[in-house]
């Protein structure tokens, strides 16, 4: 009886797995194919390879050398001089006077009290229940550490994860306090009454005006115009041609390195074996940087391996445990 019921439930598990993967692939995944295992810590990626150029350097007569001749422009200097437009004066500038203002309060209303409804006080007691049964499905990731290309687009990730049970919340109010009234104090309202008052009488002061000057300029001839001959040098230019060495493409389906499991202390036995094989990583730091990625695909393309992420075949390669 109890093989029979587990018989059951594996069937049922797999159904929800199938349908959800089947869902989820259909809009998320833009290929025909799909991982090959559908297995819980299992993550595989296809990475888009870039086509690979070469360019030549060509340099182009734009034009010819040549001279042309140029005017060098007469220097002048100024001379100025001052002139008395208007002599100085003065004139009477009335100052305001100054108020301030008195103020003064007025009770408007007198002081009071109003009774007031306190209302009830409720609790809300919740109750959890189960929506959705845990499931599996394939999971699209984003771009990590173990895709080597800055384009997130580039790399496709599918793991196959479990998803967790759906819970709702139901809720209900519970009384706690029962509504009352109390009794409240309400202030004395009071207005405020202003009036000016005259703190300083109007005057008139004297405020001095400047004489006015104008300046007289006049330019004076210091060194006459000129004409000098310059060289043009010939211009060219550098054109690079563009040759395609190798087609790009998407790679097949190729098992990684889940970014759970991409430890800093995985990465470190990664750079320490490229090290060991003559690549160079940058520092040993547990970082999978920009110069660990470039050491890591020089290594993948001189040992023909998968490249543009950190797969279990490369890790198998440089002896590092995954």
């Amino acid at each position: 009886m109890k093989a029979v019921k587990y018989f059951y439930t594996l069937i049922m598990v797999l159904g929800v797995m199938n349908f959800s993967f089947a869902q989820n692939s259909s809009e998320e995944i833009p290929f025909d194919d799909l991982p090959p295992t559908p297995e819980f810590g299992k993550c595989f990626a296809k990475c888009k390879m870039p086509d690979r150029y070469e360019y030549v350097d060509k340099q182009e007569l734009v034009k010819e050398a040549s001279s042309k001749y140029e005017i060098i422009p007469a220097v002048y200097e100024t001379r100025t001089e001052r002139v008395l437009v208007k002599e100085a004066s003065t004139r009477q500038i009335p100052v305001p006077a100054v108020y301030e203002t008195v103020t003064e309060q007025v009770v408007v209303k007198e002081a009071s009290t109003k009774v007031v409804e306190v209302p009830a006080v409720y609790r809300t007691a919740s109750n959890r229940e189960m929506v959705e049964a845990p499931r599996g499905e394939w999971v699209r990731k984003k771009k990590d550490q173990n895709c080597f290309s800055d384009n997130p687009e580039d790399c496709y990730i599918l793991c196959w994860e479990e998803k967790p049970a759906v819970y709702r919340t139901v809720q209900k109010q519970v009384l706690v306090k029962a509504a009352e009234t109390q009794t409240v104090d309400i202030p004395a309202e009071y207005k405020t009454i202003t009036k000016r008052v005259l703190k300083t009488p109007a005057t008139v002061r004297t405020e001095e005006i400047p004489a006015e000057y104008n300046t007289v300029t006049k330019r004076v001839l210091v060194t006459p115009a000129q004409k000098r001959e310059v060289v043009i040098p010939a211009v060219y230019k550098t054109s690079k041609e563009k040759r395609l060495v190798s087609k790009g493409g998407y790679t097949e389906w190729t098992e990684i390195l889940c970014a759970a499991k991409t430890t800093t202390a995985i990465v470190r036995d990664v750079q320490r074996a490229l090290q060991g094989k003559g690549y160079n990583p940058g520092p040993v730091d547990g970082v999978m940087g920009v110069q660990t990625q470039a050491a890591l695909r020089q290594y993948q393309k001189d040992k023909e391996l998968p490249q543009g992420n950190l797969n279990l075949q490369t890790l198998q390669s440089l002896g590092v445990q995954g």
